[in-house]
């Protein structure tokens, strides 16, 4: 899947997403020889690569291509990797409801993304049949919402929250809202870098509330925050929505100090606040983007004074069978030697 025939300038533009092994041969994204390897994984797994990823792609070993187009060792299951690596089916007590935490849920309303990341924890569930909750089942998953107080914080994930019609978004954001104990709600989508062109007035509309809205955005290469990503981020910040990132330290993506970095600043520049940079979860056949904890834990060390405290994510692992996210960045504090800390560049250093 390695030797091109055409390079992203030769391509002739595509409009459309691509979505089968022949849409990826047609626009010069794959070879003939690669077809059985393609639809091998293509009948386990979904592909969607929408024209605004397209046109970043330059050869398919880029960091770009690394995350959308399918690889054959996608179908190799490591001892470790699980369909559902953070017990979301466990810890949901009716569909479209996800309750990890004692404050907060996930509410996932569809199963559908602008595109398909190969290293999606919940790549066994997303797809083109969308898990679209029905109303009578998004009005039970409501129910519930309304029936526990003590949840304050409602968040939209799915797949892509932002992909639903504005007038259904608009139904959940306003019915939220309406529950006195919701306090904050939050959305995650890949939408704004992956199909900015959705976020329309209609759209932005849709998230209008008196309750704490978020915007949390999944970008894991600084390349993915063009000028029309930046501009739909931009008009989500314009209607007073804060907006976050979130990330997956990936090989061959982002897995370099100056790659990490590149994306913080791009964050940065586009007015995104880096929020959380995740750990791996072990879905079934993404052993080939994994990124041991100790290497992450030293690019974000050398990463410490090199880049702006503003630009720092919390680097946090999501604990196996859904016990929750904890912080796993590079320690500094020495508790074997109470009163001293390390630098950065590995000096020790007393503080009292």
């Amino acid at each position: 899947m390695h030797d091109m025939v055409k390079t992203a300038q030769q391509r002739s533009p595509k409009r459309a997403t691509l979505r089968t092994p022949s849409d990826l041969i047609d626009a010069g994204l794959a070879n003939e020889a690669d077809r059985s390897a393609l639809e091998a994984v293509g009948e386990r797994f979904t592909m969607a690569i929408p024209p605004a990823f397209q046109d970043l792609i330059t050869h398919p070993d880029d960091p770009i291509a690394r995350q959308v187009i399918p690889d054959a060792r996608e179908l190799v299951t490591l001892p470790h990797e699980d369909t559902d690596p953070i017990g979301d089916d466990a810890l949901s007590p009716v569909p479209g409801i996800v309750h990890r935490y004692a404050d907060r849920a996930l509410l996932k309303p569809l199963l559908v993304c602008p595109l398909y990341c190969r290293f999606c924890f919940r790549r066994e569930h997303v797809g083109p049949g969308g898990g679209l909750l029905n109303d009578a089942e998004l009005e039970t998953a409501l129910d519930w919402v309304r029936q526990h107080p003590d949840i304050r914080e409602i968040i939209l994930t799915g797949g892509d929250p932002l992909m639903l019609a504005p007038r259904r978004l608009k139904h959940i954001v306003q019915s939220l809202s309406d529950m006195p104990h919701i306090e904050t709600i939050r959305i995650h989508s890949r939408v704004p870098v992956a199909d900015p062109a959705r976020m329309t007035e209609e759209l932005l509309d849709a998230m209008e509330t008196d309750c704490a809205m978020w915007l949390v955005v999944h970008a894991n290469h600084a390349r993915e925050l063009t000028p029309k990503a930046t501009k739909a981020i931009r008009a989500v910040l314009s209607r007073a929505i804060p907006v976050l990132s979130q990330s997956v330290l990936l090989r061959g993506v982002n897995d370099t100090v100056e790659s990490l970095e590149a994306l913080l600043r791009a964050f940065l520049k586009a007015r995104v606040k880096p929020y959380y940079l995740h750990h791996l979860d072990a879905a079934a056949g993404t052993g080939h983007f994994h990124v041991p904890v100790e290497e992450g834990q030293a690019l974000l060390r050398q990463l410490r004074g090199r880049v702006t405290g503003l630009a720092w994510p919390t680097y946090v692992l999501d604990i196996p069978g859904g016990r929750g996210k904890v912080p796993i960045g590079p320690e500094y504090l020495k508790p074997d030697s109470p009163g001293t800390v390390s630098t950065p560049d590995g000096e020790i250093c007393d503080f009292t």
